[in-house]
Parts: C-alpha cells; sequence; structure tokens
C-alpha cells in the first residue's frame, strides 16, 4: 500500500476529490488540523488535567520511560 498525501486549497476541491474517489470506490481517510472532540471527552481530559496538577496522579521522566523500552 503506498501514501498520497494532498493539499486541499479549499472546500470545493475538497469536495470534488472526494466525489471523484467515491466515483471509483475507493477506500480513503481524511486527516485534519482540526480534532474535533466530544463533550464527554472535554470533561474527561480537564478531569485528568486537574488530577494532575493536584497531584493525584504521577508521571515520570521521558528517560525512565526510554530506557524501559530501549529493547523492544
Amino acid at each position: 500500500m503506498e501514501t498520497l498525501k494532498i493539499d486541499i486549497q479549499n472546500d470545493q476541491e475538497k469536495k470534488v476529490l472526494l466525489a471523484f474517489l467515491d466515483s471509483l470506490s475507493y477506500h480513503y481517510r481524511s486527516d485534519s488540523d482540526d480534532y474535533v472532540l466530544s463533550d464527554d471527552q472535554v470533561k474527561e481530559m480537564v478531569k485528568r488535567k486537574a488530577d494532575f496538577l493536584s497531584g493525584k496522579t504521577t508521571s515520570r521522566a521521558w528517560s525512565e520511560i526510554k530506557q524501559r523500552y530501549e529493547g523492544v
């Protein structure tokens, strides 16, 4: 399988390209810089941040994590 990345300039180009791919029954995925999170996901992120800032969770140094998986 090969990946082809196309920089789309506007919504009209995107519509035309996706219609063309659909007409050929191509499988594709669209990546966007705009990530949309559900309300539940936002609440979970806010909760995790609050837990971290209040000391309810811990973190490890990247060097420690990297060392653990060095041989993998």
